[in-house]
């Protein structure tokens, strides 16, 4: 997907929206020394292009009973050479299936297919390590198609933001 043209105006409208995205559209206009009309219609004009995807509530995971974090690599089975074969109708790979299985997991706030040794990682917050167990018996090691996980815990939150860099 091609990226859009970014002015310096967008990229204020930008920054100031990452910080607070429930700022009014005369505020943030005023932000940027723009007039309200146009300013929304700069707005309008990023949210079309997909630049802004959504306006979220980021929640405390810890004031909401999420107090363990969790990053775990995923290896899931390789293809054995029948199954790289032109698939049946309605056969899907292990790779598809999983992914369609990770959508359904409550406990999963970020999954990305990866290079390297492992083929996912899972950003995964819990209750606890109770939790976590669970998590990992019942639901993840029980996928056919996981092989071997690895898993860290955060034991500090050092940075932790949504707002990307602006370049």
């Amino acid at each position: 997907m091609a990226s859009i043209p970014l002015d310096k105006t967008d990229r204020k409208i930008l920054a100031i929206l990452q910080t607070d995205g429930r700022l009014s559209n005369q505020e943030v206009a005023e932000r940027v020394n723009l007039s309200p009309s146009p300013c929304l219609r700069r707005i309008r004009r990023l949210e079309e292009a997909g630049v802004i995807r959504q306006y979220v509530a980021l929640l405390a995971a810890e004031k909401i009973g999420l107090g363990l974090l969790a990053y775990v690599n995923v290896r899931l089975i390789k293809n054995s050479d029948a199954a790289t074969a032109v698939p049946q109708s309605g056969a899907r790979s292990p790779r598809g299936d999983f992914a369609e299985s990770v959508a359904h997991w409550p406990e999963v706030a970020a999954c990305y297919a990866m290079t390297g040794e492992m083929d996912y990682l899972l950003r995964v917050h819990v209750e606890d390590m109770e939790h976590f167990s669970r998590f990992m018996m019942e639901t993840l090691l029980r996928h056919p198609a996981v092989l071997d996980v690895k898993s860290s815990f955060a034991l500090q939150r050092i940075k932790d933001t949504t707002a990307l860099p602006l370049i």
